[in-house]
């Protein structure tokens, strides 16, 4: 038997010997189950492509994303030198747009560290804690939930001034909620286990209940959400970019190339066009992502 059929015979055995080989086992085995699933490899490809893009941008992009040429200002589809064309400025669309991928991925990995965590705490201290703390910490979640995000976005934005770090704050604000609701109903299914009994008898505190047990098995629920969301939270920040209160000129972020090619619609279609089919790849990968880590990590998958 070759050394690569051992490994994979070690990997997908009934016994795990220890804690780390069930570990390795449970993800390796979430791994052929997530490859199976086609239409999530597509858009894990589609976001590995994304990051590889962002992260050699200087070497991929043909221009200088800033810099002007009045003289050829509008330029075509396929244009020698310019394959998505120009924009009312003579800047090359493509240049743009891969560096703008910069800017995405700033925005999602920063609500994705951020609303993800308040969430989770939210969650499971109003959840374990119960009483007065759980309907103080409910209704504050109400009260953000009541509002549309992009909506509840634009008024923190307006507070807080424009700029792409006040959107990522305010895209957070508005994006934590749901995550709370989440992590709640999971801790008030979680609290009543004899499990849970049985590490207070042994004198065990609320803290180390909530951060080291009750955590750990929230995570996979919201894991699978903030992929999801992640489309929403790509569509709220080109809409605050698109109504110029996301990132400022002349930064080539996909919502303010979106807003400014709009004048041009008619006549130069590209110029909107293009970054609006960007977004759109991506929201979809995303959500192609979310699906099959859903499949994956749902606990009732199997039932």
């Amino acid at each position: 038997m070759s050394e690569t059929q051992t490994l994979r015979a070690w990997l997908l055995t009934d016994t795990p010997t220890s804690r780390r080989h069930a570990r390795l086992s449970s993800f390796y085995q979430g791994w052929l189950s997530f490859r199976s699933n086609t239409m999530a490899m597509i858009g894990l490809g589609i976001l590995m492509l994304l990051v590889l893009t962002a992260a050699a941008a200087p070497l991929l992009a043909p221009h200088d994303p800033f810099v002007q040429d009045l003289g050829n200002r509008l330029a075509p589809l396929w244009t020698p030198g310019h394959i998505f064309g120009t924009d009312s400025l003579g800047r090359d669309i493509l240049s743009r747009l891969i560096y703008g991928a910069r800017i995405t991925l700033y925005i999602v990995g920063l609500v994705a560290l951020i609303a993800p965590i308040v969430g989770l705490l939210v969650g499971t201290v109003s959840g374990y804690l119960g009483g007065w703390t759980d309907v103080v910490l409910m209704r504050i979640t109400d009260i953000f939930l009541a509002f549309p995000r992009l909506v509840l976005a634009l008024a923190f934005v307006a507070a807080l001034g424009a700029g792409i770090e006040n959107a990522v704050l305010a895209i957070s604000l508005t994006a934590w909620p749901p995550y709370a609701r989440i992590a709640r109903a999971e801790t008030l299914t979680i609290r009543s286990s004899d499990y849970i009994s049985a590490i207070k008898l042994q004198g065990a505190g609320a803290l180390r209940i909530i951060t080291k047990h009750i955590w750990p098995l929230c995570i996979s629920s919201l894991i699978v959400r903030v992929t999801l969301d992640m489309a929403g939270i790509i569509l709220a920040a080109a809409g605050l970019g698109f109504l110029g209160l996301g990132a400022q000129p002349p930064s080539p972020e996909w919502g303010a190339m979106i807003s400014e090619g709009r004048r041009f619609i008619l006549d130069h279609w590209w110029v909107a066009t293009v970054p609006g089919l960007a977004i759109f790849t991506v929201s979809l990968a995303f959500n192609l992502l979310g699906d099959g880590l859903r499949d994956v990590l749902d606990p009732k998958a199997g039932e």
